[in-house]
C-alpha cells in the first residue's frame, strides 16, 4: 500500500545517477523517514531487459519511495508504470532534466523540453496504466528555450495529462558544450521563474531544486512553492538534514546523533555482507556523515583504506567511528528556527 501522504511531501531527496542506490536510501532513512526518497534514472530499456531485481530492489523502510524513468515511448513508460507498480514503488517520476549526451542520444531526458506534447503523451500512457502519482523533474530550459514563457507552456501542456506535481530544477541546461556536472553549477539559479510558476499555477503542486544547501534555505523556499527537492547537499552533507522530520514536517521525534546513525547501519551492513555484498557498495555512502566536523577526515581515511580489503565487514566501520570525537559521535543537531 502506498505510504506517499494525500498532499505533495514538502521534502524529497533528488534521484542521483551513483548516488541514490538501495544501500544510500536505506542509510538516509536514518537520518529522515518522512522525506519522499528516488531512485536513481532508470532507462525503460534497463528495466524492459535488464535485472529487475538489481534495478528495483528495496528494502521496506526506504518508502515512500519513487521511481524516476527515463525514456520517451508511451508504450514502454507505461509498461514500466505497471512494473514499478508491482513492485511497490509509491510514485513515478518522468526525466526531463538530464542533458547528459548519453540520454540526448536516446532522445529523452532535459531534450523532452523541446518537445511538450511528446511528453504529454508519455504521461498520459502511464497515467492510464497506473493509478499511482505520475509526476515530471524538467528544468526552467534548455539552450535557448530558456524563457519563462517557454517553461509555462511545457507545463501548462504537460498538467493537461493530468499530471499533478512538477519538480523543477531553478537552472536551464545547456544541451551541448557543457558536461553534466557543469550543467549544475554554471547556469544561474532562477529561483524567481519557480516562484512565478507556482503563482502563476496555483493548482498544480510545484517543487523547487537547485543549490539548496541546508534547512533554513529549504524552509525559506517553503515560503514560496509547495516542496524542496534536495540533490548534491544530501549526499556531500547528509547530516545537515538530520533534523529535517521536525523543521519540515513538524514530526516530534528527536533526532538521532551521528554515533547512533552508525550503529543503527551495522546490522544492515553486517546482513548485507553476509549475501555477499560488498562493504564498500554499502559503506562508501557513510563518508559524508561527519563532514564538517573535527574526525571527519580520519573517519574517511580509515573507511577508504579498509571497506576493500578481503572479509571486511561492520567491525571497519566501527572502527572508523572510534577514530572520532566522542563529542561529535554523540552530539544532536539544534537546528537554529526550532531553538
Amino acid at each position: 500500500m502506498s505510504q506517499l501522504q494525500p498532499t505533495t511531501p514538502p521534502l524529497s531527496i533528488a534521484p542521483m545517477m551513483d548516488r541514490t542506490d538501495r544501500h544510500f536510501r536505506y542509510f538516509f532513512r536514518q537520518l529522515s523517514k518522512r522525506a519522499l526518497l528516488y531512485t536513481e534514472m532508470i532507462t525503460t530499456g534497463a528495466l524492459l531487459h535488464g535485472d529487475r531485481e538489481s534495478h528495483l530492489g528495496f528494502s521496506p523502510e526506504e518508502k515512500p519511495l519513487a521511481l524516476q524513468l527515463g525514456g520517451d515511448d508511451p508504450k514502454e513508460l507505461a509498461t514500466c508504470a505497471r512494473v514499478a507498480r508491482d513492485w511497490g514503488y509509491d510514485e513515478i517520476n518522468l526525466n526531463v532534466g538530464c542533458p547528459s549526451n548519453r540520454v540526448q542520444k536516446g532522445r529523452f531526458g532535459a531534450c523532452l523540453m523541446a518537445e511538450p506534447q511528446r511528453v504529454r503523451e508519455a504521461v498520459e500512457a502511464m497515467k492510464a496504466a497506473v493509478s499511482l502519482p505520475v509526476t515530471v523533474k524538467h528544468r526552467i530550459g534548455i539552450d535557448d528555450l530558456d524563457r519563462y514563457e517557454d517553461m509555462a507552456r511545457f507545463v501548462e501542456t504537460v498538467a493537461a495529462a493530468g499530471c499533478q506535481r512538477f519538480s523543477v530544477h531553478a537552472r536551464k541546461a545547456w544541451l551541448h558544450g557543457v558536461s553534466p556536472k557543469e550543467n549544475r553549477t554554471i547556469p544561474p539559479l532562477r529561483y524567481e521563474d519557480v516562484y512565478r510558476l507556482k503563482v502563476e499555477f496555483p493548482h498544480l503542486d510545484i517543487e523547487i531544486n537547485g543549490g539548496i544547501r541546508d534547512l533554513d534555505q529549504a524552509l525559506g523556499h517553503l515560503k514560496k512553492v509547495d516542496a524542496v527537492m534536495i540533490g548534491r547537499a544530501s549526499y556531500e552533507d547528509p547530516y545537515a538534514w538530520a533534523d529535517s522530520d521536525r523543521a519540515i514536517f513538524s514530526e516530534p521525534r528527536l533526532p538521532s546523533s551521528r554515533g547512533e546513525v552508525v550503529v543503527a547501519m551495522l546490522p544492515y551492513i553486517e546482513e548485507g555482507c553476509s549475501r555477499g555484498i560488498p562493504l564498500g557498495r554499502m559503506a562508501r555512502h557513510l563518508l559524508g556523515l561527519f563532514a564538517k566536523q573535527p574526525g571527519a577526515r580520519a573517519w574517511k581515511r580509515h573507511l577508504s583504506e579498509n571497506v576493500h580489503l578481503p572479509g571486511a565487514g561492520p567491525e571497519v566501520v566501527e572502527a572508523a567511528l572510534a577514530r572520532v570525537p566522542v563529542e561529535v559521535v554523540e552530539s544532536k543537531p539544534v537546528f537554529r528556527a526550532l531553538a
